[in-house]
């Protein structure tokens, strides 16, 4: 099962539900993902486990798509869209994994700044994007224009509620420019935050139905001209700080009320011969969690589109 977030074909509605087998059924009063990660891990499962075919609501009441009938939508009926809305932000967390924290050394003209926050017992952690600039599967990722050395990096992403506990994962791509980060760690934000940097899968897989979070494979591929340019693989058994206390550190200085996502970190970064170009396609499965196909564009006119789908979601079908 996974929570997800879609546009029906049908009235244009934007609406939250649980997908099955490719069959995507409403949650009955619930109008964002926001509101789901407002409640408290027992009730947000109890409501989500008692969602049947009927999609029970929050209220008890029962909803269905009025067409479908009780196994809901096909997904060729809906626009997919992240899973992530309202005042929920997604942050990040980095040098969270022995590669990670190497290939920062190598590029960096500050190399035992990472080797330090590596070391440390706080992590380093950034904001990485508002929900409505996020991306999703088959929308493409951006490098920018004033940059000529950029990766993406593939992460578990962990969802937490309102008060700060795991309630599901998503599969992360955060997107870099090893150049501007590495000419001077203050730049991270510009290496980091721009518009088709950050990509989310569709859907949300619930906490409780991963057995263990602490060991999930991650790959990665980059597609160029029809061959694999690059690819990698890796496992969360290998960072270097646990996800509870990532998310701890998150919210000791911050409220969240609505909820955050948290990239975990990568430990997959190619060498520093390696640079995305436009037309790549990067592929990234994070195992029992998700998977994300996006192709790769360069500068922020090819994501102009986020804006027009904050009012209207279909206009994201122009860039899939």
């Amino acid at each position: 099962m996974e929570i997800v977030r879609y546009a029906d074909r049908s009235d244009r509605a934007v609406r939250v539900g649980v997908r099955r087998a490719g069959r995507v059924s409403p949650l009955a009063g619930v109008g964002s993902v926001s509101e789901l990660l407002r409640l408290p891990l027992a009730e947000l499962r109890g409501l989500l486990e008692g969602a049947g075919a009927g999609a029970v609501g929050s209220d008890g009441s029962v909803g269905t798509d009025g067409r479908s009938g009780s196994d809901g939508l096909d997904e060729s009926q809906v626009l997919l869209l992240p899973p992530v809305d309202g005042l929920t932000e997604v942050w990040a967390s980095g040098v969270t994994y022995e590669r990670s924290m190497a290939a920062r050394v190598e590029e960096s003209s500050q190399k035992d700044a990472y080797q330090k926050v590596y070391e440390a017992e706080r992590p380093e952690l950034f904001f990485k994007a508002p929900a409505w600039r996020v991306v999703t599967d088959g929308e493409p990722v951006a490098i920018r224009t004033d940059s000529g050395l950029d990766v993406p990096e593939p992460e578990l992403g962990v969802v937490a509620n309102a008060y700060g506990e795991i309630v599901g994962y998503v599969a992360c791509n955060d997107m870099s420019s090893r150049a501007i980060e590495g000419e001077n760690p203050l730049y991270l934000p510009q290496a980091k935050v721009y518009a088709g940097s950050c990509a989310i899968s569709t859907g949300i897989r619930p906490a409780w139905e991963i057995s263990d979070a602490t060991s999930l494979d991650i790959s990665l591929a980059v597609v160029r001209d029809g061959q694999t340019a690059w690819k990698g693989e890796t496992s969360t058994a290998r960072m270097h700080r646990d996800l509870p206390t990532l998310v701890d550190y998150l919210f000791r200085g911050d409220a969240h009320p609505a909820g955050a996502f948290l990239a975990t970190g990568t430990g997959i970064i190619p060498e520093m011969s390696f640079t995305l170009a436009a037309g790549d396609r990067v592929e990234i499965e994070v195992a029992e969690v998700g998977v994300l196909s996006n192709p790769v564009v360069v500068g922020k006119e090819p994501l102009a589109w986020l804006v027009d789908a904050l009012s209207d979601p279909f206009a994201r079908e122009v860039a899939r």
